[in-house]
């Protein structure tokens, strides 16, 4: 009885493949798709469009767009396509738009650069020019974009060096872009460089830094974040408002009830976050504030904070 059983298994499971087979071979070679159709393509798929395909990017085509006068999305288009297509020759042309002016283009290139095997992270390669551009070339747009280009190639050997730019570099941009390679690589910098950052005399370097202080996986300098709360820029004091409720910082509590009065701030919009922020960390010294906060001039700062008082 079990060999019989057996036998019938093996039958049933060899008939199921040659239906499966069968399928496929349909899907094959009963289309009339051309060249884009790859071979192995699902039955389930077999009724689409023959342009709903995707098709590799050749090299020629990778070294025409790299070479200018091409829009954005055809480099995009054409670089995701591209992306295990072999092509050293490409390699420089492609590591030319690490500078172009158009953000998301010099993070696609980056993204297809370091997915090759050869040619960029050798003595000398891509990687090793963009690290020396990000310290000797003379252009702060250059060096912006390289401390870029090295956050994107997500290397750990690229902390250290985006981490002194972020602090040392003389130009403010650089030191922005620098301090979001920092958070791009997921990382604070050897000697905590992400936290000095927060004391930059940069505004726009002190809001970087308190965007990459909640998306890195550990953040030693949350200590630093209070001493924003008296920053006499608006949008600092209202992010270091808002980074201090999402830490739960309960040693700055005192800080956020003093941004809660209008007779302190004059900023709804920091004081929404101030308020919000004590919501978050609910710690009862607040809610004397936070009441007060419910008849604010202001009808967001009303708002958040009935809903702060359900969470003290």
């Amino acid at each position: 009885m079990k060999t019989i059983l057996r036998s019938l298994t093996v039958t049933t499971i060899a008939s199921a493949l040659g239906v499966l087979v069968t399928r496929a071979g349909v899907a094959d070679t009963g289309t009339s798709a051309g060249s884009n159709v790859y071979a192995g393509r699902s039955s389930v798929y077999q009724d689409l469009q023959v342009n709903s395909l995707e098709s590799l990017t050749t090299p020629d085509h990778i070294m025409e767009v790299a070479q200018g006068g091409t829009a954005p999305t055809e480099i995009w288009r054409a670089l995701e396509h591209g992306e295990k297509v072999e092509c050293l020759d490409c390699i420089p042309a492609v590591s030319n738009l690490l500078y172009d002016g158009n953000a998301k283009t010099r993070e696609i290139s980056a993204w297809w650069l370091r997915r090759r095997i050869f040619g960029v992270f050798g003595p000398g390669e891509v990687y090793s020019q963009v690290l020396s551009t990000l310290t000797t070339d003379t252009s702060e747009t250059r060096r912006a974009y390289a401390a870029s280009a090295i956050g994107e190639f997500l290397l750990g050997a690229g902390v250290a060096p985006v981490a002194t730019a972020a602090v040392t570099d003389t130009s403010a941009l650089v030191r922005t872009n620098a301090v979001a390679a920092l958070e791009r690589l997921n990382n604070e910098g050897p000697n905590g460089e992400l936290g000095k950052a927060l004391s930059d005399s940069s505004s726009d370097v002190r809001l970087a830094a308190l965007h990459a202080s909640v998306r890195i996986n550990v953040f030693s300098g949350i200590a630093s974040i209070a001493s924003l709360l008296s920053d006499p820029v608006p949008e600092v004091r209202r992010r270091a408002a808002e980074v201090l409720g999402v830490f739960r910082s309960s040693d700055a509590v005192v800080g956020l009830i003093a941004l809660t009065s209008p007779n302190q701030e004059s900023d709804p919009r920091v004081r929404t976050a101030a308020v919000a922020a004590l919501g978050k960390i609910a710690d009862p010294s607040a809610q004397g504030a936070v009441q007060a906060a419910t008849t604010d001039p202001d009808a967001l700062v009303q708002s958040v904070a009935t809903i702060a008082l359900r969470r003290l």
